[in-house]
């Protein structure tokens, strides 16, 4: 690992503190660096407050003050150029007169797009970006998909037995384990809506909050006219129905959606190419029949991990953009 990569994984370290609280901002950390030794640090930590890059040179003591003429400051995405809610980050930047300026990607938001680093770069900053380029945009996957695709980031999740079926003959059937249940409520936590379809309401009667874990209950959508259980928006269903949906959610700002269910719910996203991730359980489980588990197209996919977790496997893929 070079000296750029391990301040700025420094970087994605602070900034996944902002998870929670930084929406609908992106996760955003940013280190000041200065004769090898780290002078100055922060993160976005609340939608309307301080950028990164505030809080990184408010951490400076005054002592070191002197220090940042050959400073470099981390930043793992491109700092901002425009007036918001707070002052443009480059302007702060320039104002500082940091030698070196060292950026994780570049920000999608139309109003930023490569303004910010233009602007440090006619400043005389030398500056380099795309420093742990696929793990800081990873880090703000959702984000980018809601400015970039003008829809949330979505991903279907599903838990299946070994033979490929989501339930046991058409009755509900619990495959998950206590700690892979924990592990789902974790990744409710970090989505701002949840949708299944009017079978899987009626039938299992999810909660679908983040009881096992700490954080905010997404938004719960059902695919089914005026259904009493669920607050939101519902909707016929239908073909189209992903598409309006994903749209619906874009003009209320939602960034993220998790799709859990059930079956023709899911097939529905999958026909309609609305998908970024697919989280797919399988459990040491095997019934007679039921509810056949989505088929996956291989050559839309990238296989991009697998968890073990006692006798369940978790398998995770990707779209292929």
């Amino acid at each position: 690992m070079t000296t750029d990569e391990r301040y700025m994984m420094r970087c994605l370290q602070l900034a996944k503190n902002g998870m929670q609280n930084a929406k609908p901002n992106p996760m955003v950390g940013a280190v000041i660096v200065s004769g090898g030794r780290i002078i100055g640090e922060g993160y976005h930590v609340r939608c309307g407050e301080g950028h990164a890059e505030v809080n990184a040179f408010a951490s400076v003591k005054a002592a070191d003050e002197h220090l940042l003429k050959e400073a470099t400051i981390y930043v793992s995405l491109e700092p901002c150029s425009h007036y918001g809610k707070t002052p443009p980050c480059a302007d702060l930047i320039i104002r500082k007169g940091v030698k070196r300026a060292v950026v994780g990607c570049v920000d999608p938001f139309a109003k930023v797009h490569g303004n910010g680093i233009r602007k440090l770069r006619e400043a005389g900053i030398e500056v380099t970006v795309g420093v742990l380029e696929e793990e800081c945009n990873e880090l703000n996957k959702r984000f980018f998909a809601f400015h970039r695709l003008k829809r949330p980031y979505i991903l279907l999740k599903w838990c299946q037995t070994a033979n490929g079926f989501l339930d046991d003959c058409n009755k509900p059937l619990r495959m998950s384990t206590p700690y892979t249940q924990m592990l789902v409520h974790k990744l409710r936590s970090e989505y701002d809506a949840i949708l299944v379809g009017r079978v899987t309401a009626e039938r299992d009667k999810p909660k679908l909050n983040v009881r096992l874990w700490a954080g905010n209950d997404p938004k719960r959508i059902v695919i089914d006219r005026e259904h009493p259980c669920f607050d939101g928006l519902c909707f016929d269903n239908g073909d189209t129905v992903p598409g309006q949906i994903a749209g619906w959610l874009h003009g209320q700002g939602v960034q993220s959606l998790m799709v859990e269910g059930g079956a023709e719910t899911l097939k529905g996203f999958l026909r309609a190419g609305l998908f970024d991730e697919i989280r797919v359980e399988t459990a040491p489980v095997v019934v007679d029949g039921g509810t056949a588990a989505p088929m996956l197209a291989g050559e839309e996919l990238r296989f991009t991990g697998r968890e073990v977790y006692g006798q369940n496997v978790i398998d995770t893929y990707h779209r292929i953009d």
